[in-house]
């Protein structure tokens, strides 16, 4: 029988949880699903450049178990990228330090070291604001984080809308 997986400890939830080619419909793609601990092993390593070992304390877990979580995350990512597939972050078994969405020491979503809460690293060049598109007719709204826009149909037209 094997040994039950530990859980791994995670900063704080992502913000987006989707990500896709441009200008083809999110009912049209293959998912991939990034787990939310693979999601932190990819933070930790190539965002704040941490090494192996330093990156596995944070996520209390072993160095050995961490090669293998950033292995699978970079794994599943190329294969989006490569096969223009859909990136989805969900699911995993993971903790976060204080268990509500507040980070390493309770200051709020979007705290610590990184790129996040810059602004840098959202929308398509460093938090230039994004507008959901109809494809039919070019109505444009501000998209909303964390709000897909084909999740949103067009006010004029009630058609699905796209990230313009």
């Amino acid at each position: 029988m094997p040994r039950p997986r530990k859980f791994r400890r995670v900063r704080e939830m992502p913000s987006f949880v989707y990500f896709k080619p441009r200008a083809v419909p999110l009912s049209e793609l293959e998912e991939v699903i990034l787990s939310v601990d693979e999601f932190e092993a990819l933070r930790l390593k190539d965002l704040e450049n941490l090494d192996q070992t330093e990156a596995a304390k944070k996520m209390k877990i072993h160095q050995s178990t961490f090669q293998r979580t950033i292995v699978r995350a970079r794994g599943k990512v190329t294969d989006a990228l490569v096969n223009g597939k859909a990136i989805k972050i969900e699911g995993g078994r993971f903790i976060m330090p204080r268990g509500d969405r507040t980070g390493p020491a309770g200051q709020g979503p979007i705290t610590g070291r990184g790129l996040r809460g810059s602004g840098m690293g959202r929308g398509r060049c460093f938090g230039a604001p994004a507008n959901c598109v109809c494809p039919n007719c070019g109505f444009q709204s501000q998209k909303q984080p964390g709000v897909p826009c084909a999740t949103l149909t067009c006010p004029k037209c009630n058609s699905r809308m796209t990230r313009g």
